[in-house]
């Protein structure tokens, strides 16, 4: 087992970008500067795109001049196209992300463009943000399986991987979005993408719909995987799966890492507080199972 492991945090980004309700911004400012203050050091803070499509990450720029940076953290943004880049330069965002997938039909349901296309459009994002200093991360979804495809080829995979990395990704997210993933799958996705990206440039992002995602990252652990997403209290999901609800809790990844002695540099008792603080917002109790015991524990 690794002595370190890095969390980055999206529960600000793909946790809320999909709640019905409107949540204010004085809500997203705290939730981003509480994750900061429990010692997450790579925070997804929102997204621009386009407000019609996703209204919850309409006030990102807003978001964005309103947190208190901590240094030494990095608040980073998604953008799905050069408008998206403009927008995210005009705010000074310092990182942003880009995302593909690893299956046709999602690819096209998703974004509506074959993976070709999407990577296409991509390139030229990605160089404008190196231009400009900003750092670009990379995300593959479907890695695993495909709610309308079923299983997804790990070549597959490894093929838009290596394409993120070529234009200058300088780490690529394996999403396991509809959550069907197993460590046996797992490591068979992640073996295929090794062969083209270095272990040290891959991070994990696995949701829990099956209830597998903490097998998950125990396996790429041991495959040598040390970056993984997660979301503050397991918030968001997947709008083109259904019942993909949930990606998993950082509280419990975060325990899961803790008690193998890996170091995190996160606050566990400070995140809980965090996660609790979100989830009273949305007006339902939180979905890490840790935050649930350890919650309960104080009470009594």
């Amino acid at each position: 087992m690794p002595a370190r492991a890095k969390i980055v945090e999206v529960g600000p980004r793909d946790g809320l970008q999909n709640e019905k309700d409107v949540i204010a911004v004085e809500v997203k400012v705290e939730l981003v500067d509480r994750l900061a203050a429990a010692g997450l050091t790579a925070i997804e803070t929102g997204s621009f795109v386009s407000p019609k499509w996703v209204p919850q990450m309409a006030d990102a720029a807003d978001v964005y001049a309103r947190i208190t940076r901590q240094p030494g953290v990095s608040y980073s943004f998604l953008v799905p196209n050069l408008k998206g880049l403009e927008a995210a330069l005009a705010a000074g965002v310092e990182e942003i992300a880009v995302f593909g997938a690893a299956s046709e039909t999602f690819s096209r349901r998703n974004i509506n463009a074959s993976i070709a296309e999407s990577l296409v459009r991509f390139e030229p994002v990605a160089q404008a943000a190196r231009d400009a200093g900003v750092r670009v991360r990379g995300y593959v979804s479907t890695v695993i399986g495909c709610p309308y495809e079923g299983a997804i080829a790990p070549t597959a995979v490894a093929r838009v991987a290596r394409a993120l990395r070529d234009m200058g990704c300088y780490e690529v997210s394996l999403g396991d979005t509809i959550g069907v993933g197993t460590p046996a799958a797992t490591l068979a996705m992640l073996d295929a993408v090794a062969r083209d990206v270095p272990v040290a440039e891959l991070a994990a992002h696995f949701h829990d719909t099956y209830g597998q995602a903490l097998a998950n990252v125990y396996a790429s652990l041991e495959f040598g995987v040390t970056v993984f997403d997660s979301s503050v209290a397991g918030l968001g999901g997947c709008p083109y799966a259904k019942g993909a609800t949930g990606n998993v809790a950082t509280e419990d990844v975060v325990y899961l890492l803790h008690g193998q002695g890996i170091a995190t540099g996160v606050d566990l008792d400070a995140l809980i507080d965090a996660g609790a603080f979100i989830s009273a917002a949305l007006g339902r109790p939180t979905g890490s199972r840790v935050a649930r015991a350890m919650l309960a524990k104080r009470a009594a």
